[in-house]
């Protein structure tokens, strides 16, 4: 997808699944990771937790590459009005499978980009829809590792795939962006 754009695009972010999903919509960046501590206070909703993670990314890449354009982002698991973010160790990743089989949960996922002194931020969400699973089925899946590092302990594109009855929203969301909403905002900004 062209943009106008001066400067190199960073994707301040060390998931693999954002770095692919930017790669196949023909974006060319470089991967500059933020370190930052993901700790925050508790009484932030969903979409006020990911904006805020997505900032604080940002903000930690922006001094070590000024002149650059930065996508940030981070993604959260929501359920019964809990944020699930990734799982401690393979039985908290066990824990919240079993809380989110057979049942609807939100995958939120906020973006922040910096360009040229200014910013942009938002989030969005989607529906996802989980088969019924088995403790088998679980414990099968956690032993492959694909839930460590992930919030909501699975990842769409890998085997978790088979998790998934339906989706309402954006896949890609899912995945770790919202790559087509993202592109759009960004060339917004690069054109103004």
């Amino acid at each position: 997808m062209a943009m106008r754009n001066e400067s190199p695009i960073v994707l301040a972010s060390q998931s693999p699944s954002r770095k692919m999903l930017l790669e196949r919509a023909g974006l060319r960046f470089d991967v500059v990771v933020s370190g930052v501590d993901e700790t925050v206070p508790e009484a932030l909703s969903p979409g006020e937790l990911v904006e805020h993670l997505a900032q604080q990314k940002g903000a930690a890449v922006l001094p070590l590459r000024p002149e650059s354009t930065i996508i940030s982002a981070d993604s959260v698991v929501c359920i019964d009005g809990l944020i699930l973010g990734k799982p401690k160790d393979d039985e908290d990743a066990v824990a919240m499978l079993h809380r989110l089989s057979g049942r609807t949960h939100q995958v939120v996922t906020g973006v922040c980009l910096l360009v040229n002194g200014r910013k942009e931020v938002f989030h969005q969400s989607t529906d996802v829809t989980f088969y019924p699973l088995s403790d088998r089925e679980i414990r099968e899946y956690v032993a492959r590792g694909e839930s460590r590092g992930r919030a909501g302990s699975y990842g769409i594109e890998g085997i978790g795939v088979i998790l998934v009855q339906s989706i309402r929203g954006d896949y890609a969301n899912v995945v770790g962006l919202p790559v087509a909403e993202t592109i759009r905002r960004l060339r917004r900004m690069l054109e103004a």
